[in-house]
């Protein structure tokens, strides 16, 4: 397998490299900074919904959707990110995303503990400290006939700045975020007093993921490479593709006799769960959009589950019933997120 070790990247090409590389059969590891600060939504979130468009805009950081799950983000030069990419057939890793999560987040546990913070993986995508505060989220899923696991070293953070990142209802709710996240969100910065040497630090995580990998051959990006991401920054960079999940179903209450508009949310182990849904008459479900910070693979499953519940009787047996089919029928797996979570988040809601 190989490495490709980069400095940093402008903000949305450190996240467009693992989407490009994917696409190309490329296998290895990838280590990578941005040097502009960037918001990230996961590939399930209704964007709308969990970033504040507005703020973004006027402070002039990008916003784009990542090809896996998870939540939003905002990510900048103090994360090194790591970047693993391979083929679905390959034996090295496990076939299940729950034990990708839990394997290849030794590395970056191991790393952690190089430098005196001891660390462990926390089902289902977090990387904690021996006293339970949160150092790194992780995500996955996949692209093409790739799989992709990505997550980042955190060397410092700035709380303030993702707390305005983020939607909320009030600005007393957004310093509850901002007080919340500065009690449970630490860096290496805060456990240590300082930020090790950066080269150091990448070194180190190269080798921890050389003991799953075998030794990983350094390499450079070529022109074609390039060319393609470029490419696919147009794609990813659209409005289509940003608002992807954005509800079709209009806001309100109701649109028309006998049409009642709900909107469901629910936090499960595995992420948060949101649904809008039209119900006819109380008793059908005509038509369903469910997104959230949650990873689910294969990533087309959402979908497969969304079209499955249409015209569905409104009723949890029937509509657990149809979720466990789709999960079935299309190999779905969403770690911390069970069909009876969904079932919970459609018919509670509101």
């Amino acid at each position: 397998m190989n490495l490709i070790k980069l400095d940093k990247l402008p903000g949305q090409d450190s996240m467009l490299i693992f989407h490009t590389l994917a696409r190309i059969g490329f296998e290895g590891l990838v280590i990578v900074s941005p040097s502009v600060p960037l918001a990230s939504a996961g590939y399930f979130q209704d964007v709308q919904k969990e970033i504040d468009l507005d703020y973004c805009k006027n402070a002039g950081i990008s916003v784009m959707r990542r090809e896996v799950g998870g939540g939003a983000t905002y990510l900048d030069g103090n994360q090194i990110f790591y970047q693993m990419i391979w083929s679905r057939n390959n034996p090295i890793f496990p076939t299940n995303i729950k034990g990708i999560f839990e394997i290849l987040s030794q590395p970056a546990c191991e790393t952690y503990g190089k430098f005196g913070i001891k660390t462990f993986f926390r089902a289902e995508n977090d990387i904690v400290t021996d006293k339970g505060k949160k150092i790194a989220g992780e995500g996955g899923g996949d692209i093409g006939n790739s799989m992709v696991f990505v997550g980042g070293i955190l060397l410092d953070f700035d709380y303030k700045t993702m707390s305005k990142v983020l939607k909320v209802p009030d600005e007393k709710f957004r310093d509850k975020i901002y007080k919340t996240m500065e009690e449970n969100l630490t860096t290496m910065k805060r456990e240590l007093g300082e930020i090790p040497p950066r080269e150091e630090i990448k070194r180190v995580l190269i080798e921890n993921f050389e003991k799953l990998t075998g030794r990983l051959e350094a390499i450079t990006l070529d022109n074609m490479t390039l060319q393609k991401l470029r490419e696919l920054e147009k794609e990813f960079m659209s409005h289509k593709f940003l608002f992807k999940k954005t509800p079709r179903i209009p806001e309100g209450v109701k649109i028309k006799e006998g049409i009642d508009i709900l909107y469901g949310l629910y936090k499960s182990k595995g992420g948060l769960i949101r649904t809008a849904e039209e119900v006819k008459n109380k008793k059908i479900l005509k038509d369903i959009v469910v997104s959230g910070d949650f990873n689910l693979f294969p990533k087309h499953g959402l979908h497969e589950i969304e079209k499955t519940l249409k015209n569905e009787d409104f009723s949890r047996d029937t509509i657990k019933q149809a979720i466990e089919q789709a999960y079935e029928k299309h190999k779905i797996e969403s770690p911390g997120v069970e069909p009876e979570d969904i079932t919970k988040t459609i018919v509670e809601a509101k």
